[in-house]
């Protein structure tokens, strides 16, 4: 008994796995060979259209059993397809003239890569605009920024939503240019001469167009010139790099949720119902996010077997890559999608503690104020190495004090002020306790970096309104 693909079956939605099910998959390798058959009955090929109607009406009767039978004997899968459509026919042998295993499956699967290719594209753009509505939607919470996962100095809690949004920007760009560019192999026969074309129709102008046909049927504006038997592996590699690259930023929203959520300052959301461990129940982890970050490791392990794929084939082409492609491909667009759809729920779903974020904030301002403090004694005439070195002193003791002790009342100002050095230069505690009044102007320009982004998202919402609105299904 074979198990099922767990990517398939419990986390890539209805449009993706029905792009890659071996059914569908069939399905369209028969409209391709039809497709072919009126093409070349146009250009002259000696093909009856009422056999090309019998195929036509059999173009759903696939049995994938057969399919199976007649391969276990031909070990040849493409053969095993042509003798089963012709078969379910009753029609005469006229599907696959002048084409080689090639012409059919590699046009066909790069078909089903383009089409998915565009569904993760507008999930991204969907993962866009919802990452700038929540950047929105906080551009007033302060927040303790880290550096190192250390607290380095204030932001807003809305930036930290468009830094992930602006990060996602740039592979969206690449991707879609990928997409638009990406060239169909096109019927090149064995070698990628035409020989075999050029043979049936007479001459390399029918050649041409009956080429430009199918990549019109396909959705093609692109077509190789010189490809060999297989179109280059390259172009799986730098597919599934780009799918790694839609997936870098959303990881590192995952990673931001799963250590703001540790800290109690936010919420990937957690339902009625749900468990966070069946050891302790006072738990309510972030187990979306910490997929998500699963699923961009699982990305990479694609991207690395893609790369083995990349300058690999013998010659004119072999069938070496085969087995990896069958997982690589379609698995990574499994990935993709479950991921996308993760993300999305978590968006959807969280929460923000703003008093947890702004006691945390409060706790940490002293410290977070150091570079402020450091140039305010600069002006006042203190060497700056001399005041980087006297407010690192007091600013480590402090830490350790709060640490040791457990005490919540940061006192950071009062050993900086008492510092007779900072005294000798007229630095008083009231002018270091100014800088900490109002806690807004430590953000920079965090408010209006947000709307810079969020002007750049609304670009994307506005070319690809339809996927911009798109909402997740439910997930496990």
């Amino acid at each position: 008994m074979a198990n099922p693909n767990l990517l398939s079956e419990r986390y890539a939605t209805a449009p993706i796995n029905a792009l890659f099910f071996e059914r569908g998959k069939t399905r369209a390798e028969r409209e391709l060979w039809i497709a072919v058959m009126k093409a070349q009955r146009e250009l002259g090929v000696a093909i009856p259209a009422e056999e090309i109607a019998k195929f036509e009406a059999a173009r759903e009767s696939i049995d994938l059993d057969r399919i199976r039978s007649i391969e276990r004997t031909t070990r040849h899968d493409v053969k095993a397809k042509i003798e089963a459509f012709v078969e379910a026919a009753g029609a005469a042998e006229h599907i696959h003239k002048g084409m080689t295993s090639r012409d059919l499956t590699d046009n066909v699967e790069q078909m089903q890569i383009r089409k998915a290719g565009q569904i993760v594209l507008g999930k991204g753009v969907s993962i866009l605009r919802h990452l700038t509505d929540r950047s929105r939607a906080y551009q007033d919470v302060i927040l303790t920024a880290r550096t190192h996962h250390q607290p380095a100095q204030p932001t807003l809690l809305g930036r930290r939503f468009a830094m992930w949004a602006e990060e996602l920007i740039g592979p969206l760009t690449a991707f879609e240019r990928f997409l638009a560019d990406y060239p169909l192999r096109g019927l090149k026969g064995p070698v990628g001469t035409q020989f075999d074309l050029l043979a049936l129709l007479g001459s390399p102008e029918k050649v041409d167009e009956l080429e430009r046909r199918v990549a019109r049927e396909l959705g093609f504006s692109a077509v190789l010139d010189a490809p060999g038997q297989v179109y280059p592996r390259s172009l799986d590699f730098e597919l599934v790099a780009r799918l790694v690259s839609l997936a870098s930023p959303c990881e590192n929203f995952a990673k931001g949720m799963r250590l703001m959520s540790g800290y109690e300052l936010v919420t990937e959301g957690f339902k009625e119902g749900q468990v966070g461990s069946s050891a302790m129940p006072h738990k309510m982890n972030t187990r979306s996010s910490e997929r998500i970050c699963g699923f961009a490791e699982l990305l990479k392990m694609y991207a690395d077997g893609a790369s083995r794929l990349a300058g690999d084939q013998w010659e004119e082409g072999d069938v070496s890559c085969s087995v990896m492609r069958r997982v690589i491909i379609p698995d990574a667009f499994y990935t993709l999608d479950g991921l996308c759809e993760t993300v999305l729920t978590v968006l959807n779903d969280l929460g923000a503690y703003p008093a947890v974020i702004r006691h945390e904030t409060e706790r940490y301002l002293p410290f977070l104020a150091t570079t402020e403090m450091l140039s305010l004694a600069v002006k006042s005439g203190v060497g700056r190495e001399t005041a980087h070195a006297i407010i690192k002193k007091h600013a480590v003791a402090e830490a350790l004090r709060l640490r040791q002790t457990g005490d919540s009342d940061n006192r950071l100002v009062d050993w900086v002020s008492a510092d007779p050095v900072f005294q000798a230069a007229g630095l008083q505690a009231a002018s270091f306790r100014a800088i900490l009044s109002e806690m807004t102007h430590f953000v920079g320009r965090a408010q209006s970096q947000i709307e810079a982004v969020a002007s750049k998202a609304d670009a994307w919402v506005r070319k690809y309104p339809a996927e911009a609105a798109y909402e997740p299904g439910g997930i496990l």
